[in-house]
């Protein structure tokens, strides 16, 4: 395994390192730098989502009528190279809230009665500790018109000593509906350690979704994409994203075309159970949410150009670059 690159920034942890068998294994071409992440396309962006425009406080993302994207946190425990928030986390100190933004979020979800489900993300939010955590699910827990907590997050996979029953505990101490998104990518990031803490996590009524990104030479194959997939389901988590790579900066070693991403999904249509069957996303660039690819919202126009239709109606081009 080679040293990373010093002029890069990164973070793996033990759990995963251990499973790193070579420098192309997909595990390191996930976490490890890579020097073409210093080929910056011009159609890559910092914000390739559009957060920003959706951010009525600082750590709210409001983008969608019935939900909010709150980002407690810019910690992560690994730095994931593809990442579409990755010039925003880890090293950029002003992400994170302090007590009076994390005030001024919370206000802003109790004088929103339209706000039906609160997405905990970052940053990993479940790099928090215990207690964190417990005093983030007791104050949406008390806002009536919440009834779902969802929090996005890497580490039962990436670091599952992490999970102690404290914080498992702390997630669930909530009578509101209480799902983990798990983000994870390759079958073989689900060691034993991940099994048992999926077992605890089911086990304390929290419904386990599965949200993945396709990525070239890491799950674009047909094997390797099953392989996640009932992987998944075999933990009893449900795959619910295949995320179409964002145009984050020094990210196009890793894209896959959206044509060819349509032909993979397809492909498992038949040949694997429907609980593994992933919707294909594309969230559009510019802030105007995720689209599905498997739909008439995407119109190929030729040339890897598309026509997209959000959800509220609105046409955009998309450029397929690679």
């Amino acid at each position: 395994m080679k040293v990373p690159n010093e002029a890069f920034v990164y973070r793996i942890t033990p759990a995963m390192t251990a499973l790193i068998a070579g420098d192309s294994d997909p595990i390191a071409r996930q976490f490890l730098p890579d020097p073409r992440e210093a080929e910056i396309k011009p159609w890559e962006l910092s914000d390739p989502i559009g957060d920003e425009p959706h951010a009525p406080v600082k750590g709210i993302v409001h983008r969608y009528p019935d939900r909010v994207l709150f980002k407690i946190t810019p910690t992560c425990a690994v730095h994931c190279r593809f990442c579409f928030r990755r010039d925003m986390i880890g090293t950029d100190t002003s992400e994170t809230l302090n007590s009076g933004e994390r005030e001024a979020a919370f206000a802003y979800i109790e004088t929103h009665p339209e706000i039906w489900e609160v997405v905990l993300s970052g940053g990993d939010p479940l790099t928090l500790s215990p207690r964190r955590i417990g005093d983030i699910v007791q104050r949406l827990d008390a806002i009536d018109h919440v009834s779902v907590i969802r929090w996005h997050s890497r580490v039962p996979v990436v670091d599952p000593d992490r999970m102690s029953d404290e914080m498992i505990a702390a997630l669930g101490a909530t009578n509101k509906a209480v799902y983990l998104a798990i983000h994870t990518n390759h079958a073989r990031e689900h060691t034993d350690a991940v099994r048992h803490i999926c077992r605890r996590l089911r086990a304390a009524g929290i419904v386990l979704l599965g949200q993945s990104v396709l990525l070239r030479g890491i799950n674009d194959d047909p094997q390797s994409l099953a392989d996640l997939m009932r992987s998944c389901v075999s933990l009893g988590i449900k795959p619910y994203y295949l995320h179409i790579l964002d145009k984050a900066r020094g990210t196009s070693h890793f894209r896959v075309p959206l044509d060819r991403a349509a032909v993979l999904v397809n492909g498992l249509r038949g040949h694997l159970s429907g609980l593994c069957q992933p919707s294909l996303m594309l969230d559009i660039p510019g802030g105007f949410g995720k689209v599905p690819v498997l739909s008439d919202a995407i119109v190929a126009l030729g040339d890897r150009r598309y026509r997209v239709t959000d959800f509220m109606g609105r046409t955009h081009d998309y450029a397929d670059d690679a």
